[in-house]
Parts: C-alpha cells; sequence; structure tokens
C-alpha cells in the first residue's frame, strides 16, 4: 500500500502554492495555511483560506509534486473547493417545481404535461378502434356504406377522398373546442386555492357585515364552481376581479350600509334669492302733483 504521509518536500513547498493561489485569486484574498493533504505519493495538496466574502467557508486548493527521486517541486493544479461549512447554492429543482403564481410575464410560454392530473379530455373515444370507439363496428360499417353511396364516382374522380366525419369535427361544430378540461382534481385544487384567499376563513371575510352570497356586486358563474364562487363587482371592494367564495365579504357589501339621503335644508329667513326694485327718485308724475300742476 502507497504511504499516506506527505512528501516532506511537497509538504515544504507552501510558499510555492501561496504563490500559485494568490495568482488565480484576487489580490488579498487567500488566507491563512489551513493544512496540507497527501494525495498519492509525492503529491500533496495545500489548503489555503480564502478571505473572500462571496465564498465564505472555501478554500483554496493547490496541489504540487515532484517526479521520482527528483528535488524540484512543480505545481499542478489551483482550484477553489467548498469546506463544511462553506455557503453553497441550493439544490437544483426543475423550472416545473419552482414556478410559482405571478412569475409568467408577457410572451412566456407554460407547457402543460401531457398527464396533467389538473386536466382531462374534453371528450373521448375519438378515432378509437372499437371496442372502446364511442361508435360501434356495425355503426362504422354502415357509415362506411352510406359514406359510399352518397359519394358519387369512384375515390380517384373525386378532388379529395371522401372522409367519414370525426368526433373531433362533430365537437368542433358543438362549440366543444378544447380538446383538455378541467379534470375534478383541477377543479378541487382551484377551488382550495381561491377559498384560501377569498374565502371565508379570511380576516376580510371575518370582519365582514354580510357575506358575498347577497352582494348585489357580485356576478354569477356557470359551471359547478358557481354553486360556490363568484366573481367581485365592487371597483372599491378589496377583490375586485377575483373570483370570490358565496362566504367571503368585505365591508363593500351593497346592502350593508345604505347612504342616507342628504338632509333637506330649513327655509332661509332673509330670502336672497329674489331682488327688490328700489327706486332712486321720485317719478315726474308724482313731482307735479305736489306742485299742483294739471
Amino acid at each position: 500500500m502507497r504511504s499516506r504521509t506527505p512528501d516532506r518536500l511537497c509538504a515544504e513547498a507552501v510558499e510555492l502554492a501561496r504563490a500559485a493561489a494568490e495568482e488565480a485569486a484576487l489580490p488579498g484574498k487567500v488566507g491563512d495555511h489551513i493544512e496540507v493533504v497527501a494525495d498519492g505519493d509525492r503529491v500533496v495538496t495545500h489548503y489555503f483560506a480564502c478571505e473572500d466574502p462571496g465564498y465564505r467557508g472555501w478554500r483554496w486548493a493547490v496541489t504540487v509534486a515532484r517526479a521520482s527521486r527528483a528535488k524540484h517541486v512543480t505545481l499542478d493544479e489551483t482550484v477553489l473547493l467548498p469546506g463544511s461549512d462553506a455557503l453553497l447554492a441550493p439544490e437544483w429543482v426543475p423550472w416545473s417545481e419552482r414556478l410559482r403564481p405571478g412569475d409568467m410575464g408577457p410572451g412566456d410560454l407554460l407547457p402543460t404535461q401531457a398527464d396533467d392530473l389538473r386536466l382531462e379530455p374534453g371528450w373521448t373515444g375519438d378515432e378509437e378502434p372499437p371496442p372502446n370507439s364511442a361508435v360501434s363496428a356495425e355503426m362504422a360499417e354502415l357509415a362506411d356504406a352510406e359514406d359510399a353511396e352518397v359519394t358519387a364516382g369512384p375515390p380517384s374522380a373525386q378532388p379529395a377522398a371522401p372522409a367519414r366525419g370525426s368526433i373531433t369535427a362533430l365537437a368542433e361544430e358543438l362549440g366543444l373546442r378544447r380538446a383538455r378540461v378541467l379534470s375534478r382534481y383541477g377543479l378541487h385544487t382551484a377551488a382550495d386555492r381561491w377559498d384560501e384567499t377569498h374565502g371565508a376563513k379570511t380576516a376580510m371575510a371575518q370582519a365582514a357585515p354580510a357575506p358575498c352570497v347577497s352582494c348585489g356586486f357580485l356576478v354569477p358563474i356557470g359551471g359547478s364552481l358557481g354553486q360556490a364562487f363568484g366573481i367581485c363587482g365592487n371597483e372599491f371592494g378589496p377583490a375586485d376581479g377575483h373570483v370570490v367564495s358565496l362566504a367571503y365579504g368585505c365591508g363593500g357589501h351593497s346592502e350593508a350600509a345604505v347612504m342616507p339621503k342628504a338632509p333637506r335644508p330649513a327655509p332661509p329667513v332673509v330670502d336672497e334669492t329674489l331682488v327688490d326694485e328700489f327706486p332712486l327718485r321720485e317719478s315726474v308724475a308724482e313731482d307735479e302733483d305736489d306742485l299742483g300742476h294739471a
């Protein structure tokens, strides 16, 4: 077995190792000599403390070696390695697990997996062969026969090969354009998420005078979620434009506090809305009567 005792000449080459570390690091970033470790016969690694604030707990590792029967120590490599108490980057997490609400910006694309538990097919049986097809084998043969009778001429004479209508085309015609819709699991997770932010257990709902179910600003929604949620349409409310639970509430309830009518002012003591005419001098007729003229 090879000895793990550090080679004497290599272990004494501390200054050579320090010079190599200082050449690789920024000035003043190489600290005290920590230890020397034997990596093999006439191969040792010198460790120096790293004084860079961004690499707390890291160490400069400089490996030196010498040839057999040679007294000249040479430099092997210089590298910065983390120590036992070093600050390391957190473990890598896939983007799908570290994505949080609000992270998406304009132009970002968020792909969904084919087996996403939140989604399920909007319709089933599309182009599936029997017995999984929505159309039985007898009906499929009958449809092919009817298509053959309706289509005039051989297929080679047609501009396009005749094709029987598919379930996808029927779904498009009925307005079912979504290939996938929310599954029961997706509905439950959405309901739990909305109830957590705008539900009955929030501080706003606890202090509200009445729930949203009796508020005139509540906009109903369709589907099964409409039995428990709606959209707030009060521009002055804290949840305007958000999906709220019917048990949620706030101080902006339409019937919680009705603004009283403005009191009618009392009639004025002095009517300043009318103008009284006051003559500046007496009329001429009155003057002639006083003097006795006709």
